[in-house]
């Protein structure tokens, strides 16, 4: 089976934990924040902070934009359930925003209507979470500026993004927003086995993210209420969780980042020769907008179902029983049980659900060799064209 994604593990990043596994400290040490210093430096961003997941980062993200019950979240109706679970952590309410046709990322017409309108209603967002689907940047600018008519915070969900590049400058270096996430997981970019990050330019953002993923416990004197009984002393200030990354993951992902360029080259090779390869069959192929670089987290291809004799379905089990390990990324989020009990129907974002109806992701990874993307090119051929 050739899988749509998968971590690509070298010696040095084997090197770089057992370093750690024979050091004294397997946690809060000094590695993660060197991985930290290092998403920084590329990015641009002033301040990084890394957790032990992407929906961590998403929670400490909205904790410190202080999302809170009786708020809004908007996010994309395409994307996976963590960018709204987000806010329900908070007790806060969400709400979805339908898709682009083209980039599959937040359409910036329906949002523009649907702020509209929730400004007659007096129930606009507290926050929206773009979300970079597979790895292409959304319309930041035109984001950035319903933000400042409408008095939103931006967090962008860039899980899928680092490595990107928007506007000519890197995914992640929040000129556009308030805070952005990345993921680690091993079908990512980079990963850290799990892991995560949410970066800032703003240093109260920062503190409060710090402060949350880690028990809302402090040992700098500056923040404390209170003098110091001794050198032991530390202060729980606010209620937090334990989202902390271990060392050993934080090498792991700090020695992937010294590969991350290669990482993003590869995926465009790979991109371009589908989209030499597929462009003849009945299929819509990923469309790149202006001022965009993806990181191509995925390559997702979309079913002219009109000219071809069977079902999405169909072709879906077809390739996996040819050895292609396609998947769908994502279903929309409202068609999930959970979210229906808030009153979400179908129908509700039509172009998501077009969407739906139609995409597939299919193989794209570092390690995909010519000869497995060339088998994977002729299994999608073969199963469009019997």
């Amino acid at each position: 089976m050739i899988p749509y994604g998968r971590q690509d593990i070298s010696q040095d990043d084997i090197d770089a934990v057992v370093d750690v596994l024979k050091s004294d400290y397997l946690t809060q040490g000094n590695i993660v924040p060197k991985f930290e210093k290092s998403l920084s430096d590329f990015t641009n961003a002033k301040y990084s902070v890394v957790v032990n997941s992407a929906t961590s980062a998403l929670h400490i993200a909205c904790k410190a934009l202080e999302v809170g019950p009786g708020d809004m979240v908007w996010t994309s109706a395409i994307t996976f359930v963590a960018s709204a679970n987000c806010a329900l952590y908070c007790g806060a309410n969400v709400d979805f925003v339908d898709i682009d046709s083209n980039s599959y990322n937040i359409c910036i017409k329906s949002l523009t209507k649907k702020l509209e309108l929730a400004r007659l209603s007096g129930n606009l967002p507290k926050v929206l979470i773009p979300v970079h689907l597979s790895g292409q940047s959304c319309d930041m600018k035109s984001i950035f500026a319903l933000s400042k008519e409408y008095g939103f915070a931006i967090l962008e969900d860039a899980s899928h993004a680092i490595g990107g590049m928007y506007a000519d400058e890197p995914v992640g270096n929040c000129k556009f927003s308030d805070i952005a996430v990345f993921s680690f997981h091993p079908v990512k970019i980079i990963t850290s086995g799990e892991g995560g990050a949410a970066l800032t330019n703003n240093p109260e953002l920062d503190k409060k993210m710090r402060l949350f993923a880690s028990h809302g416990i402090t040992r700098n004197t500056d923040l404390m209420e209170n003098i110091p009984d001794g050198a032991w002393y530390y202060e729980q200030i606010s209620l937090g969780s334990n989202y902390r990354m271990t060392e050993i993951q934080a090498a792991l992902g700090l020695n992937q980042m010294s590969r991350i360029d290669a990482f993003i080259q590869k995926r465009h090779e790979i991109a371009k020769r589908y989209n030499d390869e597929l462009k003849h069959l009945p299929l819509t192929l990923p469309e790149q907008e202006n001022e965009n670089y993806s990181s191509f987290h995925l390559y997702i291809i979309r079913l002219k179902l009109e000219s071809i004799k069977k079902s999405h379905k169909d072709i879906f089990e077809e390739l996996r029983n040819e050895g292609l390990g396609v998947n769908l990324h994502y279903i929309p989020v409202y068609h999930h049980p959970y979210f229906k009990r808030f009153g979400f129907k179908k129908g509700y974002c039509p172009e998501a659900e077009n969407y739906y109806r139609e995409a597939i992701s299919i193989p794209i990874y570092f390690s995909l060799s010519d000869n497995l993307q060339k088998q994977a090119i002729e299994t999608i051929s073969k199963v469009l064209s019997a």
